[in-house]
């Protein structure tokens, strides 16, 4: 009897360790449920997790930042926040553990992280002052008083399990909570405050979601008038049927998305209104939607181009675009350009979640069918691209035009103003450099000897597409076929028959634009200005 009785008074249970690890882990989940909630009635983008990951963006490298676009795509936002999630649990298990020898300490870890999301909240652009704040602070103190009281129940219950008379071989001394302890009280602390904790997490995101109820209902109601101007109908022979290669027109599910917006802004579109101000606005003007709906709408098919794009990158697609000529908008402002004597030489754009973006004036005021985008493809904008307003610009990379969510336009000098990418090392201006991809075959496919169609597309906006050649090994260039051109801002299919023989080869593609440039074969990375180079594909040939 009496060895039965020691037997089970050694025998371990939870590491005590672990148990705090835990705590420290409930601790976090809490700080972030409850930061949910209130973050949903401050502003969903105030919330710690998107505060400290746009910070996050804001100071990583400009090649850390190229090299998740490249292969992180549009999942990029995606795995930053996932990493932020797992660097959070691996600090609460540590705290945890802390607090279990430096009970005070590990509650104050807990309050220092949320002091951290609480300053990245009020730094951000967008930010609205102090209150954005409350949601890292608030989760924060709740995280820190579980931790404390977590840690307190599973202290006072590894003190009073072991018997005194237990040696620290029998008990641990204190590593372990003895077989006889008391769990109740620490599981169903725990387990209270993870399903609560759930709850209002819940609660939370519901409330997030409700919140952009009404910009949704808004853009559902949005009726795009008939444009005044529309895009003449595609030509025959524009848009090439073979299969792998991209379609004419970009679906708008299906088209590229970068940006560095960790939630995407839902703006309601009935109290959306856009601000043009600035050096040598005689008339600052101030818009609605609806005003921009009751002016004439322009409809025209462009291709717009990301500078993230690598060479034979999918960044890249054309779209129906319908909205008001930016220029005419400038011009009853009082705006000139420079090459008329006006006096800012960058238009500064300005979205909803902070970001800015500088446009060289001369360009969106030179004739070019410069757009402040309403539809997409015969519909609203998503939220995605931009709904309400956008900037569509062709000829620019999108980092110098295409400013999503707009709100602000300022003209400046771009020696007086640095936008948020010149900040980081690229190029104040960026036009859209002269390029071809190959769609079909793919790298490494192994057609069948004999006529392999190769196809793919070519841009060079706003300048036009005049040739596009491609080369099989080493061999000569040869002309390929070009699909109809739309206009000289989209980009164009071509095909090339290949008579293919057995083995290995090297499929090689380049453009020649409208006035006479032939696409460089120089390999250029895409900072500062974007990506050069000629793009090939090896394929085997059965």
């Amino acid at each position: 009897m009496r060895n039965e009785e020691k037997d089970r008074r050694v025998r371990p249970g939870w590491p005590r360790p672990a148990l705090a690890a835990l705590s420290g882990v409930l601790a976090g989940f809490t700080a972030l449920a409850v930061a949910e909630p209130v973050a949903a009635a401050v502003r969903p983008q105030s919330g710690p997790v998107i505060a400290v990951g746009g910070a996050s963006i804001d100071a990583t490298p400009t090649a850390v930042k190229d090299w998740a676009i490249r292969h992180f795509g549009t999942d990029d936002k995606l795995v930053l926040q996932l990493g932020i999630l797992a660097v959070l649990t691996l600090l609460a298990l540590a705290l945890g553990v802390l607090a279990l020898r430096y009970r005070r300490v590990g509650a104050a870890g807990v309050l220092l992280f949320g002091a951290v999301g609480a300053a990245a909240a009020v730094s951000r652009p967008d930010s609205t002052g102090p209150v954005d704040a409350l949601p890292s602070v608030v989760g924060a103190v709740a995280g820190a008083l579980l931790l404390y009281v977590l840690v307190g129940r599973l202290t006072a219950a590894g003190r009073s399990a072991a018997p005194a008379s237990d040696s620290a071989e029998e008990t641990g001394d204190g590593l372990f909570v003895p077989a006889g302890w008391d769990r109740r009280g620490f599981v169903i602390a725990a387990a209270s405050a993870a399903a609560a904790s759930a709850a209002v997490g819940t609660v939370g995101r519901t409330l997030t979601t409700s919140r952009g109820q009404d910009a949704i209902a808004a853009r559902e109601k949005v009726v795009l008038p008939s444009p005044g101007s529309p895009a003449r109908p595609l030509p025959g022979g524009a848009g090439l049927r073979i299969p792998g290669l991209s379609p004419f027109v970009t679906p708008n599910a299906e088209f590229y998305r970068v940006d560095t917006a960790l939630v995407v802004p839902r703006v309601d579109a009935t109290a959306w209104r856009l601000r043009i101000h600035g050096k040598g606005v005689q008339r600052p003007g101030s818009y609605s939607f609806d005003d921009l709906l009751r002016r004439e709408l322009v409809e025209r098919d462009i291709t717009l181009t990301c500078v993230s794009n690598e060479v034979g990158g999918p960044y890249v697609g054309t779209a129906r675009w319908t909205g008001v000529r930016l220029a005419d908008l400038l011009a009853e402002c009082g705006v000139k350009p420079p090459s008329r004597g006006g006096p800012a030489d960058q238009l500064v754009s300005r979205s909803v979640d902070g970001m800015t973006i500088g446009s060289p004036v001369e360009d969106v005021m030179d004739g070019r069918d410069a757009l402040l985008a309403l539809g997409m493809n015969g519909e609203p904008l998503p939220f995605d691209h931009g709904f309400p307003v956008r900037m569509v610009v062709p000829g620019l990379y999108g980092f110098v035009s295409a400013c999503k969510w707009i709100k602000d336009i300022e003209l400046t000098t771009f020696d007086s103003y640095d936008p948020y990418w010149v900040k980081r090392g690229w190029a104040r201006r960026a036009p859209v450099k002269t390029a071809a991809r190959i769609d079909t075959p793919k790298p490494f496919a192994r057609p069948r000897a004999g006529t392999v169609m190769v196809a793919g597309v070519a841009w060079a906006q706003h300048r036009g597409i005049d040739k596009v050649e491609v080369r099989v090994d080493d061999g000569p260039w040869q002309e390929a076929d070009l699909a109809a051109e739309d206009t000289r801002d989209t980009w164009r299919q071509w095909s090339f028959p290949w008579r293919s023989t057995k083995g290995g080869h090297t499929l090689t593609v380049r453009a020649t634009d409208r006035t006479g440039a032939v696409q460089t074969e120089r390999r250029a990375r895409t900072v500062p200005d974007g990506a050069s180079g000629w793009h090939s594909v090896v394929v085997t040939v059965d």
